[in-house]
C-alpha cells in the first residue's frame, strides 16, 4: 500500500473531527467502498461534558444571563441532591464507550445484575454494543447494585452513568 492513500485518510479523519467541532456533534461514522477489495470505515467520537440538568436548546446567536440555584434548604437531607444528579455519586460506573446498553447477555436470559445484587471487581455487570462490537463492562470494583440509571436497549455517550454500587 502506498503512502498517499493513508495521507488522504489522515485528511479525511481530520475533516471529519472538524466536521464534530463546527456542529457540536458528539459522534460521526463514515463508511466508504472504494472498490472490491478497497474500503474506508471510520468512526470519530469526542467527549462532551454532560449538563447538570436538561435544558431546551439555545439557538447560537441567543445570549441569556446566567442562572444561580439557591441553596438547599437546612436539614435537606445530602441524599437529595445526589439522587438529582447521578454522575455525582461516588459509586457511579461511567460508560467507557458511545454505544448501545444490554443489560442481559441474549433476549430472555437473566439479566447480569438486579437492585441490590453483591458483585465483585471485574464481575460484568452489562455490555454496551459499539461498531457492531459487544463489550462486557466489569465492575470497577466490589459492592452492592443500588440503582440502575439506564435501559436495556437504550444509546448511552461516554461517560454517562450506568450503574450506581454502594
Amino acid at each position: 500500500m502506498s503512502k498517499r492513500p493513508q495521507e488522504a485518510d489522515v485528511e479525511f479523519i481530520k475533516a471529519l473531527a472538524e466536521l464534530l467541532r463546527e456542529n457540536d456533534l458528539t459522534e460521526i461514522e463514515v463508511n466508504r467502498d472504494f472498490g472490491e477489495d478497497d474500503s474506508l470505515s471510520v468512526r470519530v467520537a469526542r467527549e462532551i461534558a454532560a449538563p447538570a440538568t436538561i435544558a431546551a436548546p439555545v439557538p447560537a446567536y441567543h445570549v441569556s444571563a446566567p442562572q444561580h440555584s439557591a441553596p438547599p434548604p437546612a436539614g435537606a437531607p445530602a441524599a437529595a441532591s445526589a439522587a438529582s444528579d447521578p454522575s455525582d455519586d461516588p459509586g457511579v460506573v461511567p460508560s467507557p464507550m458511545v454505544g448501545t446498553v444490554y443489560l442481559q447477555a441474549e433476549p430472555g436470559t437473566p439479566a447480569f445484575v438486579k437492585l441490590g445484587d453483591i458483585v465483585e471487581e471485574g464481575q460484568t455487570i452489562l455490555i454496551i454494543e459499539a461498531m457492531k462490537t459487544m463489550n462486557q463492562i466489569p465492575a470497577p470494583r466490589a459492592g452492592r447494585v443500588k440503582r440502575i440509571l439506564v435501559e436495556d436497549g437504550s444509546p448511552v455517550e461516554f461517560g454517562a452513568p450506568l450503574i450506581i454500587l454502594e
